[in-house]
């Protein structure tokens, strides 16, 4: 039984040394889908037809802290929103629900949901659309928190869901639809 014990712990210990380097390695060699509070523009330029037939991207650049953040377009209103792949939904705050013409009365706050900052109370609310430059994916499920839980916008992944295809490569984050 010791024995098994002790085989688990240095199981452990050897998994904990080489697989943050090996995780290192295959992101900083761009073949997954990275992560995404400054906010950078987003430029908007055509896709190679030949890798991406016809389809039309956008390319964000990482600010200095590598968040991918630019201005989208939220039920025809501008916002600025940092991309979050750890999100499983665009989340915003009250603030911001209000300007994009949903009123504080209509919202529920009925489910519990964790933040960066903890626990905290949200409403769901569907948005007409969520876009940034030539990309555009309509009937967004988003979450509506307080204030104090949200400071800004967290494009999840209800957003990236309606895209074809995002990806990092480096300091650069392309989306294309």
């Amino acid at each position: 039984m010791f024995a098994r014990s002790l085989f688990v712990v240095a199981a452990i210990a050897v998994a904990a040394v080489y697989v943050p380097g090996m995780a290192s390695s295959y992101l900083a060699a761009g073949r997954t889908e990275g992560k995404a509070n400054d906010a950078k523009t987003a430029t908007v330029e055509p896709v190679s037809t030949a890798r991406y037939t016809g389809n039309r991207g956008v390319t964000l650049e990482a600010d200095a802290a590598g968040h991918f953040s630019g201005l989208f377009t939220i039920n025809g209103r501008k916002q600025k929103g940092m991309i979050d792949t750890g999100a499983s939904m665009v989340a915003i705050n009250v603030s911001m629900a209000e300007r994009l013409g949903i009123a504080r009365k209509e919202l529920e706050f009925r489910y519990a949901v964790n933040t960066a900052n903890g626990q905290a109370r949200a409403a769901y609310v569907r948005l007409d659309s969520v876009a940034i430059g030539t990309i555009s994916v309509p009937d967004v499920g988003a979450m509506v928190l307080e204030d104090k839980a949200l400071s800004g916008m967290l494009v999840g992944m209800t957003f990236l869901k309606g895209l074809s295809s995002y990806q990092v490569d480096g300091e650069r984050m392309r989306l294309i639809r």
